[in-house]
């Protein structure tokens, strides 16, 4: 049996100073060390959590600023770009007792992690782009609605679909915590591949996520936008490619394009999944997750 880790790995919640922003986060299971970056941005850690990877993996769930219980910048919400949370990243793996961690970033984390692999290297044994894209921008926009328009043909007649656009349609004019909180809960019977297979469930999941309005410009009020096309070829970490089949927002197309850019790549499409595949599928995804950490992503 591995033993228990201690200090910065201990069980439980841990802070640090970063810049002088204070960071929270949370240490669960043991094995390999596996750091995991949220999404949104400005959606709150707890949904990412993975009990059946912590079986095999010790997960560090960081709460990025402005989140939870880590700090706002004191320009928010503007200044939350990929290179400060890259800069949160490096500094919570020096803190570590460790060299290098493997890094798993989910939807907008993945962005953050693409970042952090193409500028920091030398800090990762790999990564796990879960549910990720490579750029942003009308084109990302243009194939998230389609996925939408889709998912509502699919589900035509459910009283809940009228309600779910509704939340699409406001995303674009959310300005405060709270109308951010509305929206991540509107979305989600989209973002999962069956809502009501299991109503109970994922209302459960709508109820307990928790948000913080982060308007995605920088400290100048310039859009953060994302293309990475051209860099990924460069990079050589070997990475897991991971994407729901019926994933609204960072799905197949966008998986399959990673694939195809990153040379150390390898793609794993869960076909029972939305956005959510590690609540969907959480045996699968810890196996193939947790496989491709503790055999040296072979």
């Amino acid at each position: 049996m591995v033993p228990p880790l201690t200090g910065p790995l201990a069980e439980g919640v841990h802070t640090l100073v970063v810049e002088g922003v204070t960071l929270r986060y949370h240490v669960h299971g043991r094995g390999p060390l596996c750091v995991a970056h949220p999404g949104g941005p400005g959606i709150e850690w707890g949904y990412l959590r993975a009990p059946e990877l912590e079986k095999s993996l010790t997960m560090v769930y960081l709460e990025p600023a402005g989140t939870g219980g880590s700090d706002r910048l004191g320009v928010h919400p503007d200044g939350y770009t990929r290179a400060r949370h890259s800069s949160h990243l490096a500094a919570l793996i020096d803190h570590l007792p460790v060299h290098r961690v493997h890094l798993l970033g989910h939807s907008y984390g993945g962005f953050v992690a693409q970042f952090h692999a193409l500028h920091r290297p030398d800090q990762l044994a790999g990564m796990v782009l879960y549910e990720s894209a490579p750029l942003t921008g009308p084109e990302f926009g243009e194939e998230m609605m389609r996925k939408v328009g889709e998912f509502a043909a699919r589900h035509a007649g459910r009283p809940e679909v009228p309600a779910v656009m509704e939340a699409f349609a406001a995303i674009p004019a959310i300005a405060d915590d709270e109308a951010m909180v509305a929206a991540a809960k509107g979305v989600v019977p989209a973002y999962v591949a069956d809502y009501w297979s299991d109503v109970r469930r994922w209302g459960e999941l709508r109820e307990a996520l928790r948000a913080t309005y982060i308007s995605g410009r920088d400290e100048d009020g310039e859009p953060d936008l994302i293309d990475d096309r051209e860099a990924l070829g460069a990079l050589r970490l070997p990475v897991l490619v991971v994407a729901g089949r019926h994933d609204v927002v960072c799905g197949v197309r966008w998986a399959e394009e990673l694939h195809k850019l990153v040379p150390a790549s390898r793609l794993l499409i869960l076909e029972r999944s939305g956005h959510f595949g590690h609540l969907e599928e959480p045996e699968l995804f810890a196996r193939e997750v947790a496989g491709f950490v503790l055999t040296g992503n072979s």
